[in-house]
């Protein structure tokens, strides 16, 4: 605790001591080591579906706490392999990358393809394997906020992976096509027997009012969450919100005075909070994501977002550049220290 509030610095009494007076902590599932007994043996999940969510769950230095953290290695095409991977070229090497999410315990390991497939047979039955069915490649110019598939749920479950995971662009003008996508490969998967988890993003230029960028306003990320739940997502990714107001700003949409008076503050915990409540009230988890690498600063962000996430009643941490972007031993130190704020049983749901 004490490294933990010391890298929290100046914020750590507001953040470790905040209550959520907004959405009680009464109100939401907090994550537990019976998690998936409690939430989803009920659902029309199969029992290989459940399997494979105790897989994840039940792997890595948080195995069965309930909470999660997951290496994602995926921004080679995102970002461009170059751009990636240059500032530690050792992850041009897909082995390192598996390699890099076992040895820094996580639950598993979510890369493309090409990066599980290598090898596959190595390490299937070490660390659950998270393949990313679709990405937007920015090769290809102008850029669009788009994301095509990049192979079959077949191919995915072939190579032994645990779960699939995709993205989708909500409020894109690709957005209805990958909604459909996304659903479809979303029930093969579950037939198969493959977990599902969504990054739920939003893109959209007129998200970006008076030089304000929307696209983080918590009650537009926390849309997207709710759409990434109706199309049966097991687990939800969402970038960490650090603003409000994206649907009054920009005009479009419906919302409701409540969210703004009642259901949500300024504070860091509460938006938290009103995204894992459009994540039906916690039944379906919520990871954020840890967010590009800024160097010397990495580690205290990492554990900023950790604790927010948790206290907020999120699930955990999918936390990459700011983990593969450095030496491996710094890199395992990083996710190492995201993984104590989840086993702190002293840091609490606010």
């Amino acid at each position: 605790m004490s490294k933990i509030t010391d890298l929290l610095g100046s914020s750590a009494d507001s953040l470790l001591n905040h209550t959520c007076n907004t959405i009680s902590k009464e109100s939401i599932v907090i994550p537990n080591a019976n998690f998936i007994d409690q939430t989803f043996a009920y659902s029309n999940r199969n029992p290989q579906v459940l399997r494979s969510l105790q897989q994840l769950y039940g792997n890595g230095r948080l195995a069965n706490t309930g909470y999660m953290s997951i290496l994602p290695v995926d921004q080679g095409i995102e970002h461009s392999a170059g751009a990636s991977f240059a500032p530690n070229p050792i992850y041009f090497d897909s082995e390192n990358i598996v390699k890099l999410g076992l040895e820094g315990g996580c639950n598993a390991v979510a890369s493309t393809y090409g990066v599980l497939a290598s090898v596959a047979r190595k390490y299937a039955h070490k660390i659950p394997f998270i393949v990313k069915i679709n990405h937007n490649e920015f090769l290809s110019y102008p850029d669009k906020f788009d994301q095509i598939m990049f192979g079959t749920i077949e191919d995915a479950w072939n190579m032994g992976a645990v779960a699939v995971g995709a993205t989708i662009y909500f409020g894109s003008a690709e957005s209805n096509r990958q909604i459909i996508e996304v659903a479809k490969a979303f029930e093969k998967a579950h037939q198969l027997g493959m977990a599902t988890i969504l990054w739920c993003y939003t893109r959209n230029s007129a998200f970006k009012k008076d030089g304000v960028d929307y696209h983080t306003a918590v009650d537009l990320s926390a849309q997207a969450n709710h759409l990434g739940v109706t199309i049966q997502a097991d687990i939800i990714k969402q970038k960490m919100s650090d603003k409000n107001g994206g649907y009054t700003a920009i005009g479009h949409g419906k919302t409701h005075p409540k969210v703004y008076s009642e259901l949500t503050t300024d504070h860091p915990i509460d938006l938290c909070r009103y995204q894992v409540a459009n994540c039906y009230m916690g039944k379906i988890g919520l990871i954020n994501s840890g967010g590009e690498s800024k160097g010397a600063s990495d580690l205290a962000e990492a554990v900023t977002t950790a604790v927010i996430n948790k206290r907020g009643g999120g699930q955990g941490l999918i936390s990459g550049r700011k983990a593969f972007q450095k030496p491996l031993k710094e890199g395992i130190e990083l996710l190492n220290t995201i993984q104590d704020v989840y086993l702190d049983k002293t840091i609490t749901v606010a």
